[in-house]
């Protein structure tokens, strides 16, 4: 019941996001009144959920580096502060950007509970908003100027152009809606994945992995919102900010659904990968924003007169204010939580530089004598630890994000009851399974010494030359390792109640 309860408020964000975003999807369907509410309502919550289940694990796991939530509780307030800024912005019938929302929330979580937030992704996704409009926009004149052509050639009949205009609303709609499932559900559950409650299980011979179940409970929350509350902004959408044709409608709808599928589709960067063509990257974008986009690239194509510049200008403000809120809605419960309810909402981590964290820093082209100097202190928090880093070295932001990572302290055990029930045989090759193995009974204190011995065990756990090619391969196999730290770390609770004041006991692995 109490695993039932932390979800609660992902599944309050899901029917919050289904509320809001699905007018994205189907707004300028509805608002044209091409197709009927009920119609477009059924369509995408069943897209929904199978978008969110089959292609949900790739923005996801952009968002978990950003800041990884590490205890249920914290996940359940970081969830309902993004839901509750969601829902505030819905009352105003104003399209949110939830992707905002909950990276807000998130980034309130880390200055509350004093972990670093990763520049790098953060960036990446804050410059996906701004090219996310922008694509949109762009995609949708190109679209659209296509459309009037082949009208123009084909000089179809009006009720022959009527028929056709519902049909491709209602099969872009059901598109779009696979894509935001694909991308959002990681706004929905995505801070429950580092402590995802549901393990794999098997039905009629498939394996159906715990975060697939995760996202399918997110998939269906988030139709309960379109069916229940999302008929109003789909109206705003659909005729506040510019009156649409009905082909126009069209265009906006491909526009923003393409536009979702090309930051949420892993397929899709596996094949320009392949190629050696750049990728985009898999985060989550704000189908609101893409939508809008869209509109705005057709009544800019038009001339911009008929643009409601003062509608445009509240869902600006909106977006602006989403992520702000977000963050300090969610440093405020997270204390009210902690103080008054008692209820953990971090796992605490304790940082500590040795010699084997300076070797292996040095394997990884990492030298500075400051480290030297920084030996044998205990750090409760990555912030001290990174204040101390900037003070006694001179390295740069991304090398002390890897020493804040390879300084962590922890207790992992590999447990051959872990490997039979929750290692998913279709993810990992034979041989992958077979390095598990061999290491069982193992313990580390340090994550990346158990990585080094699983790529001693095989071939298959070494990652390949950083390029273009071995991207894909690479990122696959740090999701693995990444699920692999999950699954055998030990009893983090009880650790955190035996904080050491001297150095740690040297770890299983340098004892051999």
């Amino acid at each position: 019941m109490d695993v039932i309860f932390f979800l609660s408020s992902g599944l309050f964000l899901g029917w919050s996001l289904g509320a809001n975003d699905a007018a994205n999807v189907f707004g300028t369907a509805v608002g044209t009144r091409m197709v009927k509410f009920r119609t477009a309502a059924l369509v995408c919550s069943v897209f929904i959920v199978l978008g969110a289940v089959v292609s949900g694990a790739g923005a996801a796991h952009t968002l978990g580096r950003l800041g990884a939530v590490n205890a249920l509780a914290g996940a359940f307030t970081v969830a309902l502060a993004a839901a509750l800024t969601t829902l505030w912005m819905t009352r105003l019938n104003l399209p949110v950007s939830t992707s905002q929302a909950i990276v807000g929330a998130i980034i309130g979580w880390n200055i509350h509970t004093s972990a670093v937030t990763d520049a790098q992704s953060l960036i990446q996704i804050v410059l996906t908003w701004i090219a996310c409009p922008l694509l949109a926009a762009g995609v949708a004149i190109g679209l659209y100027l296509a459309l009037v052509r082949f009208v123009k050639y084909r000089r179809p009949h009006l009720l022959e152009i009527d028929a056709w205009t519902r049909l491709g609303l209602l099969a872009a709609g059901a598109f779009g809606s696979y894509s935001l499932g694909a991308n959002n559900i990681a706004n929905v559950m995505g801070v429950f994945l580092p402590d995802n409650p549901f393990r794999d299980i098997e039905l009629w011979g498939i394996t159906i992995s715990g975060a697939r179940q995760l996202f399918a409970l997110g998939g269906l929350a988030i139709s309960v919102g379109v069916f229940t509350y999302s008929e109003r902004v789909m109206r705003t959408v659909g005729g506040g900010l510019l009156r649409l044709s009905p082909l126009a409608a069209l265009v906006v709808v491909l526009a923003q659904s393409l536009t979702l599928f090309l930051f949420a589709s892993q397929g899709l960067e596996h094949f320009l990968a392949g190629l050696g063509l750049p990728t985009f990257p898999l985060v989550p974008v704000s189908s609101s924003q893409a939508v809008v986009g869209a509109i705005l690239g057709i009544g800019l194509l038009k001339g911009g007169k008929d643009i409601r510049y003062g509608v445009l200008g509240e869902i600006s403000l909106g977006w602006l204010a989403t992520p702000v809120l977000a963050g300090v809605m969610a440093f405020v419960l997270l204390f009210v939580v902690e103080n008054v309810f008692d209820q953990r909402v971090n796992r605490n981590v304790l940082y500590w530089i040795d010699a084997s964290v300076i070797t292996e820093l040095a394997e990884d082209g990492i030298r500075d004598d400051g480290l030297q100097r920084l030996e044998g202190k205990n750090r409760s928090n990555a912030v001290r630890l990174k204040d101390d880093l900037e003070r006694e070295t001179k390295l740069s932001d991304e090398a002390i994000l890897k020493v804040i990572n390879v300084a962590q302290l922890g207790h992992w055990r590999v447990d051959a009851a872990v490997i039979a029930g929750e290692l998913d045989r279709d993810w990992y090759t034979a041989d992958q399974l077979r390095g598990v193995r061999t290491l069982v009974g193992r313990e580390y204190e340090r994550a990346w010494a158990l990585r080094r011995d699983l790529a001693a065990t095989s071939p298959d756990w070494l990652p390949r030359p950083r390029t273009k090619l071995h991207r894909i391969h690479n990122k696959e196999l740090d999701q693995k390792l990444a699920f692999l730290e999950q699954a055998f770390r030990v009893n983090p609770e009880e650790e955190e109640s035996q904080e050491p004041e001297t150095a740690p006991r040297q770890p299983v692995e340098q004892q051999r």
